[in-house]
């Protein structure tokens, strides 16, 4: 096996231009079973023949000529590793990126953690009026929506205040203030799946997709009109330029509904035939901080509340001597982590990053949540001198992790106190509901693979994950990891599914 490893590392060395020199089949040859570090058991020799045979008989796959494909699969009992394909590689893991996130904000947070919000003051109330300024700071709570405004605003009315005679200020300090991991791309920047990171920050609905506003289109009233655009939530902050046009039932839709970069110019743009189903984008805004200030406004206003003098809408800081008027607390992060890891929600994952940093080492930033990240990492197992952290989410194409390395964590995390938890919050194949199937509702629905197959999926360009576990027709409980990088014919999600179908059907 030692002559093996060394013959391995040679070829590779070599030149990795000589990979696609060769068929899969023989690089499946020249991978021995990696040896696993840590707390996971020393590696052992592959248990079954036919087990080998099935999985490289779909690592044959002409789809995954030229790419890298990282296969790894444990035992869940025991951590013994019964097969490994290039599983010591170092690949982009996408969205698998949030096993790491997660295990780590659950060690360190905890299941019942909750964000908070609170609306503060440094003046005094007399009689109705409020006299100093009104303040809502912000501490990192993504499921902050429009109806949290509304009460805060109801809240204030029935502690009497009518009038506010003073500023009222947005504090984000929670948090630094850079809006965007390192290696996010321009083009995703206007999209929900890149919106900016902010302490203070709402979400337009229970997606809790924070930092965004959904933006809905539908046909006008007759061929030639614009078409109708709503908001939600209702805001001026952005502003809607609609060069669309509707035309005649049965034409071909064509809308597109983008946000102009450093702004908050949502362009639509296209084609809105008539009867058509609506067209809906949740579209990321510039600066969310502001977003809450000024649906928190309205709200005020709705409510009777005036602002009185000389007064404005803006960001700063709230005194450390400020009362605290009125404070609002999220959901416990055990029920956080069904829409997050169910729906995969890049906002929440890079948010779980801040706000553990903030937690472990008073600064609410990527570099300080990544390194907490690396310290934990390395409790649970993982050999951290070989994967590169850039994000929380997984968007990042620098991010490095082997397929090795993720079964070792989720085979390592099994014996923590909030692993249930964890375990409750991954995708599960074939189960329809959104929050149960998450993005694997669609997928391995047929067989031994339906409510079995409970795990991760990843997708950026080029790349397609998927971790987690699965049970097999024996009952042995078995932990997997599949990272197919550098694939440019696709989708490659059904060799993904056939590896964890032979693994739910096979026999010990």
């Amino acid at each position: 096996m030692k002559q093996q490893h060394v013959l391995k590392r040679a070829f590779l060395a070599t030149s990795i231009a000589l990979i696609a020199l060769f068929p899969v089949a023989h690089e499946s040859t020249i991978t021995p079973v990696i040896a696993a570090a840590g707390n996971t058991p020393p590696v052992t020799s592959i248990e079954s023949t036919s087990l080998e045979k099935k999985l490289q008989a779909i690592l044959n796959d002409p789809k995954l000529q030229g790419g890298i494909t990282g296969v790894s699969v444990r035992k869940a009992a025991t951590g013994e590793s019964i097969y490994s394909h290039f599983g010591d590689i170092r690949l982009r893991p996408a969205s698998n990126m949030k096993l790491l996130t997660g295990t780590t904000a659950m060690d360190v947070l905890g299941p019942d953690y909750q964000f908070s919000t609170e609306v503060l003051t440094d003046g005094q109330v007399k009689g109705k009026m409020l006299h100093g300024n009104l303040f809502i700071k912000g501490k990192g709570d993504p499921t902050l929506v429009k109806e949290d405004l509304d009460q805060f605003a109801h809240t204030l009315k029935e502690k009497g205040i009518q009038k506010i005679n003073g500023h009222l200020i947005a504090d984000d300090s929670w948090y630094d203030n850079v809006r965007y991991s390192q290696d996010l791309n321009w083009s995703d920047e206007h999209n929900y799946v890149g919106a900016q990171v902010s302490a203070l920050t709402l979400s337009p609905n229970d997606d809790y997709d924070a930092g965004t506003v959904i933006v809905e289109v539908n046909a006008g009233n007759k061929a030639g009109d614009l078409p109708k655009v709503s908001v939600t939530p209702s805001t001026d902050y952005v502003e809607i330029v609609n060069r669309a046009t509707t035309v005649s039932k049965g034409s071909t839709k064509s809308i597109s509904i983008e946000r102009e970069h450093g702004t908050n110019r949502i362009v639509i743009e296209g084609k809105m035939p008539l009867e058509a189903t609506s067209s809906r984008s949740w579209a990321a805004v510039w600066e969310p901080t502001e977003l809450v200030l000024d649906v928190f406004k309205k709200a005020l206003e709705a409510q009777g509340i005036q602002f009185v003098g000389n007064h404005a809408a803006k960001t700063g800081i709230t005194p450390k001597n400020a009362t605290v008027l009125t404070t609002k607390k999220s959901m416990p992060l055990r029920d956080l982590f069904i829409p997050f890891m169910k729906l995969s929600n890049n906002g929440h994952a890079e948010t779980l990053v801040k706000e553990i940093g903030k937690v472990e080492k008073g600064e609410g930033s990527w570099d300080a949540g990544l390194e907490v990240m690396k310290t934990k990492l390395k409790e649970f197992g993982v050999n951290t001198d070989t994967v590169v952290l850039r994000d929380g989410s997984g968007m990042s194409h620098k991010n490095l992790v082997s397929a090795d390395e993720f079964t070792k964590l989720l085979y390592n995390v099994q014996d923590k106190s909030w692993f249930p938890t964890f375990e409750a919050s991954l995708p599960i194949a074939g189960e329809p509901d959104r929050m149960v199937g998450g993005t694997l509702r669609n997928r391995m629905d047929q067989g031994l693979t339906i409510g079995n197959v409970k795990a991760k999926t990843g997708s950026i360009t080029g790349v397609s994950t998927l971790s987690g576990y699965v049970t097999a027709k024996d009952g042995t409980e078995l932990v997997f990891s599949v990272l197919i990088n550098n694939y440019v014919t696709g989708p490659v999600t059904p060799i993904e599914d056939a590896i964890a179908t032979v693994l739910a059907e096979h026999e010990f």
